[in-house]
C-alpha cells in the first residue's frame, strides 16, 4: 500500500504522533561523503517541499554538524508543522588541539570532541547543547543513543548503571515537564530490543539495521515485545545502508560497510521477484517494514534533494500483494512477516 504521507501514528500512551515517513538527517553530517552546506539546504527543502513534516537528527551525526543544518533550515517553519526529534548519551568539548583532531568517520565533520555520558547532568547538558546547535527551544522527544556493548566495551556496565538510575530520571523529568513529549531508544543491534531496552521505561524506538525486507528474523522476538508493551518502533535504515537502493553490485553497502556476496546474492533474488512484478527495488524496502503492527514510521536518509525525492516516488509506488506472497514463497522473507494489505 502507498504510504500517505498524511497520516500521523500515536507514540504509545503519549501526546506524540508521527508521520509515516520521516527524514533521517545523518547524511547531513558527512556520513559517507562530504556534503556541502547548500546541498544540506536544498536537501531539506526537498523533503519540506515533497510534505515530510518528521525529522530525526542527533549529536553524533557530523559531531554537531546534522542538528546545526536542520534546525538552521527548520527555524523559519512553523514550529507546529513538523515534528524534530534528537538524542542523548553524548555531548561535546573543544579538543586540546584542534589542527590535528580526528574527525572520522566523518566526511567534514564538526571539529568537537565526544564526551560520553548517560548520566542525569549528561542527559541534561546534551539536550541544552542540541537546542542551542538547532536553534529551536524545543523538540518533540529525546532517543538515548547507541547504548550497545559493541561501542562501549569495558564502559558498558558502568554506562548502563548511569542510564537506568540517573540518566532516565533526567528524561522523565523533562517529558513530566512538557519539554519532551516523548523518550526513546535509538540503537542498531536485535538483541538490544530485548537487553537493552528493557532497562528503562521507553515509547519508542529507533531501529536502525535490524529489521529490513533484507532480514526480519534476529528482530522477531524484540519486535513483538514492542508490540505487547506498546513501544512503537521506527525503522531508521529502510534501505539496510544502501543495498536496497543501489541493488548488488560494486561499492554496494550494506550494515555501513561493503555487502558480503552472501548478502549481495540474496539481494539479487529479492531484486528479481520485484522486477518480475513490475516493481523497484526501493519502493518495496520502504513499504514493507510499515505492516509491522509495531512500526509507526520509517525515515530514510539523503544526502541530496534528487535522493529525497525519488524516495518520495518509491512511497507512492503500488505494488501488487502477489510480490509479497512470492517473496515468502521463495524464502526471501519470513512466512510470518506482515505485509502491506
Amino acid at each position: 500500500m502507498p504510504i500517505d504521507l498524511n497520516q500521523r501514528r500515536p507514540i504509545g500512551d503519549t501526546r506524540l504522533e508521527l508521520p509515516a515517513l520521516g527524514f533521517g538527517a545523518a547524511h547531513l553530517g558527512g556520513m559517507h561523503e562530504q556534503v556541502p552546506g547548500e546541498t544540506a539546504y536544498a536537501t531539506l527543502k526537498a523533503a519540506w517541499d515533497g510534505g515530510i513534516r518528521y525529522y530525526d537528527t542527533a549529536p553524533f551525526y557530523g559531531r554537531g554538524l546534522s542538528e546545526h543544518r536542520t534546525g538552521d533550515f527548520l527555524l523559519d517553519r512553523p514550529r507546529d508543522q513538523f515534528v524534530i526529534t534528537t538524542k542523548v548519551g553524548r555531548y561535546f568539548r573543544r579538543p586540546d588541539d584542534v589542527s590535528t583532531f580526528d574527525r572520522s568517520p566523518w566526511k567534514g565533520g564538526l571539529g568537537m570532541e565526544i564526551v560520553w555520558d548517560y548520566s542525569y547532568d549528561g542527559v541534561m547538558r546534551s539536550y541544552e547543547q542540541s537546542l542551542l546547535r538547532l536553534g529551536l527551544d524545543t523538540v518533540d522527544a529525546l532517543l538515548i543513543h547507541d547504548p550497545e556493548a559493541s561501542i562501549h566495551t569495558d564502559e558498558h556496565e558502568c554506562r548502563m548503571r548511569d542510564m537506568s538510575t540517573s540518566g532516565i530520571k533526567a528524561l522523565q523529568e523533562l517529558k513530566r515537564s512538557g519539554q519532551i513529549k516523548a523518550i526513546g531508544m535509538g540503537m542498531n543491534a536485535a538483541e538490544s530490543l530485548t537487553t537493552i531496552a528493557p532497562l528503562v521505561p521507553l515509547d519508542f524506538c529507533i531501529v536502525a539495521m535490524p529489521y529490513t525486507l533484507l532480514e526480519q528474523e534476529a528482530a522477531a522476538v524484540g519486535m513483538q515485545r514492542c508490540v505487547d508493551e506498546n513501544i512503537a518502533v521506527v525503522i531508521g535504515a529502510p534501505f539496510a545502508s544502501g543495498i536496497l537502493v543501489t541493488g548488488p553490485g560494486p561499492g554496494a553497502r550494506y550494515r555501513y560497510g561493503p555487502a558480503s556476496k552472501e548478502i549481495q546474492d540474496k539481494v539479487a533474488k529479492i531484486q528479481s521477484v520485484c522486477t518480475r512484478h513490475g516493481v523497484s527495488l526501493p519502493a518495496a524496502a520502504l513499504q514493507f517494514p510499515l505492516a509491522h503492527p509495531a512500526v509507526v514510521s520509517i525515515i530514510p536518509g539523503g544526502a541530496r534533494p534528487e535522493e529525497v525525492t525519488s524516495n518520495l516516488v518509491y512511497a507512492r509506488e503500488q505494488i501488487p500483494p502477489a510480490l509479497w506472497a512470492d517473496l515468502k514463497t521463495e524464502g526471501l522473507i519470513t512466512s510470518d512477516a506482515p505485509v502491506p494489505a
